[in-house]
């Protein structure tokens, strides 16, 4: 059993959307990938025309999580801001973004694979199959990536 970085109580979410990938690879090397900023710079962006120049990640409940996602030819790009609100070690990060919306991500390992699933609140701005395409792009970037350092 893995300890708890924190104990906080469990985080209702609002009309959350799921994304998921099984990756060929042990949550030890997903957590790692995952969690750990010289890593996220290599997958965290939905298209081949952006990147994320720069990553910062303290990995612990109250933790700050900063990523900068650009498009290449400079014509767009922010900040990810979100708060660690609960880390368990090879298993769940619970988070809040900058707006509040909520976000979990859970990694469980499948035998020889591991499953990835991640549960978000929408925002309001943009339809929810746009947001879930985008999410689901990056988490398939993820999965890419990971599997070619495993």
């Amino acid at each position: 059993m893995h300890k708890r970085l924190s104990s906080k109580h469990e985080i209702k979410m609002k009309s959350p959307i799921k994304i998921q990938a099984t990756i060929k690879a042990t949550p030890e090397k997903i957590w790692e990938a995952y969690t750990q900023a010289e890593h996220i710079v290599h997958w965290n962006f939905a298209s081949p025309d952006w990147h994320c120049p720069s990553a910062e990640v303290d990995l612990k409940a109250g933790g700050q999580y900063k990523a900068r996602m650009e498009a290449k030819d400079g014509s767009f790009g922010f900040d990810f801001l979100a708060v660690f609100d609960e880390v368990i070690p090879y298993s769940q990060i619970h988070y809040t973004l900058g707006d509040g919306r909520k976000v979990k991500t859970r990694i469980e390992p499948q035998n020889d694979l591991t499953k990835v699933e991640t549960l978000f609140e929408p925002e309001s701005e943009n339809p929810r199959d746009l947001q879930e395409q985008g999410w689901q792009a990056i988490l398939n970037n993820f999965k890419k990536y990971v599997e070619s350092i495993s």
